[in-house]
């Protein structure tokens, strides 16, 4: 088998659905027997152990959560645009969507947590970005 390179192993990651990608890190995490969730506890551990002002932590906040609280009246759009932001299967979205208040993206910059949040609203929901 040929040796991929970084390029070429990120390139083949951007094709893969969120499930697939989910699929293949537990794949990953069995064969290395490694976790791959440690080190982000740890990353995220680390600024908060700084102590430092509150409120310029939030100024500089690059990643963030849309949050969906409520589907609204119109719950069938809310599921079509939750299958539309994240390539989840219908039952995957209806459940999301059943379950609220539930995180439909999670880490996303601010343009896409803005977009994502006014396709929600848009059609019905209650979102929140955190």
């Amino acid at each position: 088998m040929a040796k991929l390179s970084t390029d070429e192993l990120l390139e083949a990651f951007k094709e893969l659905t969120l499930i697939e990608l989910s699929e293949f890190v537990k794949k990953f995490e069995e064969t290395f027997e490694v976790t791959a969730a440690a080190p982000a506890a740890v990353a995220v551990a680390a600024p908060a152990a700084g102590g430092g002002d509150a409120g310029a932590a939030e100024e500089e906040k690059d990643a963030f959560d849309v949050i969906l609280e409520a589907a609204g009246d119109k719950k069938i759009q809310v599921i079509k645009e939750v299958r539309a932001l994240t390539s989840l299967g219908l039952k995957e979205a209806k459940d999301l969507v059943d379950e609220a208040p539930k995180p439909v993206l999670e880490g996303v910059n601010k343009e896409t947590a803005d977009k994502a949040k006014a396709q929600l609203e848009e059609a019905g929901a209650t979102v929140v970005l955190k």
